[in-house]
């Protein structure tokens, strides 16, 4: 029972993560509209440093601030900058549901990239889910239409360099304490967007103040509590509830900025979310077979 309760635990966790990082994407998407998209995103990992060094101190000691993969979590810490800006950009143009649900094909990319990367195979049956997961993102996107817009691709960028981020994720995690990775993509992000801070700085008001604060804590709690739901309940069992995040990101969009979703978008997300969560399973019952993974 314990143990149940745990990984509920785990599980609402994960879901308070993803409406937290909803809540992050309104907040830039507000901001965007009147602050240079550069400044945004500095000021997301500046704050964020501060919320970092405190978790990391307090949490694990200055043992935690040492890395023993120094290379790969500036490359890690990189990626999730390329995707931040090019996401920052995306929702200055496109509906918040629209960008979440492209961002769900980041699965679909983990699982391609993982051959060359990590040396894994993949069988007929995930590369079929994986086919069918990005005809779902041509739905969304529908090139070649008037309901195209070249942000879109922005999206899909944020998507891929999260896929890389996520692979790269996987190879410090076996030498870096969550903690420790956590800093590492907080400090790489404040150093590498700061160039972009001074480009047309336009000093916030008090409001924008509050929704930079807010978006800042809505980044550092959200990575911080998904850290601890993985601690409490496995990934396969937290993996499917990220997909929660569309309702979230939807209500917000219609709450803040009026958006509605129209059909193709809902269509297009059925599509991703049913190939990832199949991706998902395959991969947990490769994963049960003695830790090797054999084609299906």
């Amino acid at each position: 029972m314990d143990d149940a309760k745990t990984r509920m635990g785990g599980i609402a966790l994960t879901i308070c993560a993803f409406i937290l990082f909803a809540g992050l994407d309104s907040c830039a998407k507000y901001l965007g509209a009147s602050l240079p998209v550069g400044q945004v995103v500095f000021l997301r990992y500046g704050l964020a440093v501060l919320y970092a060094v405190f978790y990391v101190w307090f949490s694990s000691g200055p043992r935690a601030f040492r890395t023993s993969k120094p290379k790969l979590q500036i490359i890690r810490g990189l990626l999730l900058v390329v995707s931040t800006l090019a996401n920052f950009i995306a929702v200055r143009y496109l509906r918040l549901d629209q960008t979440s649900a492209i961002m769900f094909s980041s699965p679909l990319w983990v699982c391609a990239l993982s051959i060359p990367m990590l040396g894994e195979t993949v069988g007929p049956r995930r590369w079929v889910a994986v086919a069918i997961g990005f005809v779902g993102i041509l739905v969304i996107i529908r090139p070649g239409t008037e309901n195209f817009h070249w942000a879109m691709l922005l999206s899909l960028i944020s998507s891929v360099s999260i896929a890389f981020y996520l692979i790269i994720s996987r190879m410090v995690a076996p030498f870096d304490t969550s903690q420790t990775s956590v800093f590492y993509a907080s400090i790489v992000g404040a150093l590498a967007s700061a160039p972009f801070a001074p480009m047309n700085w336009v000093p916030p008001s008090g409001y924008e103040w509050l929704l930079i604060v807010v978006m800042a804590l809505c980044g550092g709690i959200g990575h911080h509590i998904l850290g601890q739901a993985h601690r409490m309940a496995p990934a396969p069992v937290l993996a499917p509830f990220i997909y929660t995040q569309i309702i979230s990101m939807t209500a917000m969009g219609y709450l803040f900025f009026g958006d509605v979703p129209d059909g193709w978008t809902f269509t297009g997300v059925a599509i991703v979310v049913i190939s990832g969560l199949y991706l998902l399973y395959r991969e947990s019952r490769a994963k049960a077979k003695s830790g090797k993974y054999v084609p299906r």
